[in-house]
């Protein structure tokens, strides 16, 4: 495992404490804040809440990946995102992260000022990726992700989808600092599996890089509550408890403040475990 991880002009040290990415959707249709930040000002001054909240990193997406979604063209996602990063980076120096599986997309992010690729197809989708990771000296945050739910055995087909594209990166020259991972809770998974990995986030650390969770408000939190989308930040933070429970380094939500303060009492927690 790398000590410490640079995205942008910030190191992360790796162990210390779980660290926040936090949600900036510019999308009209993503499941749970479609519509609500996709101006350009609502979107700054959302960005500018959660760093006043502690966020540690923005991820800015400007395509919905919820189930069945729609496809967007390059130029219409870099029409949403663009402009949105190039205005928190004139605001800021926190790191920014760009969530796209396009390479296109990724390049225009990173020359706007983004400092972390958060590609949900894990390199696979597009074949210029890695190249683009590697050239912009960008991090690169890879998700577990496949087109069907074909499994034969699913931990040992999981494990061979995570080491597949952490070989790409590997293959594209992309340093081992450069790489966290993400199991990918609610992508090409069943009710099951995502409630499996959940309870065994630990086996993340077989991999040797440092991984992020990204559960918020999705539809297994849904389903095992029975809550639509806006009811479903309990069980959001007791996601996030699980993951500092189990030694995950990120965790991308969507409410800032009342996950970092979950976060943070189970931190005070596990540190001191004698007296």
């Amino acid at each position: 495992m790398v000590e410490n991880i640079k995205i942008g002009g910030k190191t992360f040290s790796i162990g210390k404490r779980t660290y926040i990415m936090g949600i900036l959707n510019v999308t009209p249709d993503s499941f749970s804040d479609g519509g609500k930040h996709n101006l350009l000002d609502n979107a700054v001054d959302h960005a500018l809440r959660m760093i006043d909240e502690g966020v540690d990193i923005i991820d800015v997406g400007g395509e919905s990946t919820r189930p069945n979604y729609t496809m967007i063209s390059d130029e219409d996602e870099m029409g949403r995102v663009i402009p949105v990063i190039e205005a928190i980076r004139r605001k800021t120096d926190i790191p920014i992260s760009i969530d796209t599986y396009k390479s296109t997309v990724a390049q225009a992010a990173c020359h706007a000022g983004a400092d972390l690729i958060n590609d949900i197809w894990g390199l696979k989708y597009d074949p210029d990726m890695a190249k683009v990771v590697r050239e912009n000296n960008a991090t690169v945050c890879i998700m577990h992700n496949r087109k069907a739910m074909d499994y034969t055995d699913f931990l040992s087909d999981f494990t061979k989808d995570m080491n597949a594209s952490i070989d790409k990166a590997m293959e594209a020259g992309i340093a081992k600092d450069k790489i966290i991972l993400d199991p990918g809770i609610g992508f090409a998974k069943t009710y099951e599996m995502n409630l499996y990995l959940l309870g065994h986030l630990n086996i993340m650390h077989d991999f040797g890089y440092p991984f992020l969770l990204g559960s918020s408000r999705k539809s297994v939190i849904g389903h095992t509550l029975d809550e639509t989308v806006e009811n479903r930040l309990e069980g959001t933070l007791a996601t996030s408890v699980i993951g500092v429970m189990n030694g995950c380094h990120f965790i991308r939500v969507h409410d800032v403040k009342e996950n970092l303060r979950a976060i943070r009492m189970s931190e005070a927690i596990l540190k001191l475990k004698d007296i």
